[in-house]
Order: structure tokens, then sequence, then C-alpha cells
């Protein structure tokens, strides 16, 4: 049985068996795999069964759908290749590769020594730099519905400040 299991920190070992024909993933929680990362959509991408086939299907992400670090709306998935949602990173696992996996797996420290600590100009130095969306490989949606609002908007603060003037005329003409 083939699954996707996450290998990005904070969620490592979650997985998920893919049995069903299609499975969504994305961060809302009417998705098959939910996956709570800012950086995947709400209904990220698909994985379709089909025969012995795994076909993810990007569903017009913000952040895009990667297989081995290269973009795609379409494409198979195959046993140990990367799948990458935003910046939540999964491997396609089956029986043969996890065992190899496991073979390849190192054990970790529990404690790192480090030579010291995070000094708070550190912290103000990297919060003014906040995240670079350009150098991760995202770019923003257009806000096509904002930018309406805003003219509407502007549009009837126009309007309403004219009835005023004309409304102050019309009463300083009758008096």
């Amino acid at each position: 049985m083939a699954k996707l299991v996450i290998l990005s920190e904070g969620m490592t070992g979650r997985s998920h068996e893919l049995t069903a024909e299609k499975t969504t993933i994305g961060r809302l929680e009417d998705n098959t795999f939910t996956i709570g990362d800012p950086s995947v959509s709400s209904h990220h991408c698909e994985v379709l069964l089909r025969g012995g086939e795994i076909i993810v299907r990007d569903l017009n992400s913000t952040n895009g759908t990667y297989i081995n670090g290269e973009r795609i709306t379409e494409a198979p998935l195959k046993p140990g290749q990367i799948l990458r949602l935003g910046q939540v990173e999964l491997r396609l696992e089956t029986e043969a590769t996890a065992a190899a996996a496991a073979q390849q797996h190192k054990p970790v420290e529990a404690t790192m020594v480090m030579s010291r600590g995070i000094s708070p100009t550190d912290l103000e130095q990297s919060a003014r730099a906040g995240f670079d969306t350009v150098s991760a490989g995202f770019s923003r949606k257009d806000d096509k519905a904002g930018k309406i609002f805003l003219y509407v908007a502007i549009g009837v603060g126009v309007v309403i400040v004219a009835l005023l003037i004309y409304a102050f005329f019309i009463a300083k003409a009758g008096a």
C-alpha cells in the first residue's frame, strides 16, 4: 500500500495511506488529508489512483505543487519522490521504499549543544528582514475582488461628499 509521509519539521512522520481513488490535500478539515500549515492552500492538490499510477493534480494553489523540485499542474508521483506543497515536504512510500528508508535512517541525538544563544539584536534584525517570498519561490495571487471593492468604495465616497456639498449649498440658498 502506498502512503504519503510528511518530512517537514514539526509534522515529521505524519502519514496518510492512499486507499481511495481520490485523496484531497489541503489546510481545511474537509480535505481527506489535512495539513495545517499556512503555506498549504485550503484545497491544495488531489492525489488520484489510476490503475498502477499515482497522479498528483494541483488545485490552483497559491504556493504551488512540486515533485522533486519541479512545479507541476498534473504529473505522476513515483515511490521515493518528494512532493512539496508550499513549504511542506512529503515522500511517497511503498513497503519497499519504507524498508530502504528505515535502513538509511540514522538516530538523532535528542540534545544539541549550541555555542551561544540568540541575542535580542539577532531577533530584531530577523524580524525587520521579514520572510522573503520571492527567494522562497512563492508568489502572491492578484486580489481582483479587493481592488474592485476599493474602487467602488472610493466612488461611493465621492458621491457622498458631492451630495453633502450640494445639500449644504441648497440649505444656504434657502436661508
